[in-house]
């Protein structure tokens, strides 16, 4: 168990949502390998733009259709000349590269994580 222990009211703050990857491009002008991800999470929230620096474990080509974990009420970031709109989620392997985090079943794009 760690220290850091937060109320069910704390987490709720945190609006994890699914959504597809609708587009994917490289992002050329990256300071590490990353991708430009456009993100559809539904009529509610949208599409939103996010950078993920996920190319050691996936091909731009392979991303759109994806669904992805997102967090969708951090406030945008500029990652160079690229706005990030939501963090996707995602878990390091062995390696220290990035696993995308997603439902293993299809649910409608902006579930919300409960």
């Amino acid at each position: 168990m760690t220290d850091n222990t937060i109320s069910y009211e704390d987490f709720l703050t945190v609006d994890v949502r699914v959504g597809t990857i609708a587009k994917a491009e490289l992002f050329h002008e990256a300071r590490r390998p990353a991708y430009k991800l456009w993100v559809d999470f539904g009529e509610e929230i949208g599409v939103r733009k996010s950078s993920a620096q996920i190319t050691k474990r996936y091909r731009v080509e392979e991303l759109p259709g994806q669904q992805v974990m997102g967090v969708v009420n951090f406030p945008a970031k500029q990652i160079g000349p690229f706005m990030s709109e939501c963090l996707i989620l995602g878990f390091a392997d062995e390696k220290g590269d990035i696993v995308l985090a997603g439902p293993k079943a299809h649910v409608p794009n902006g579930a919300r994580m409960l």
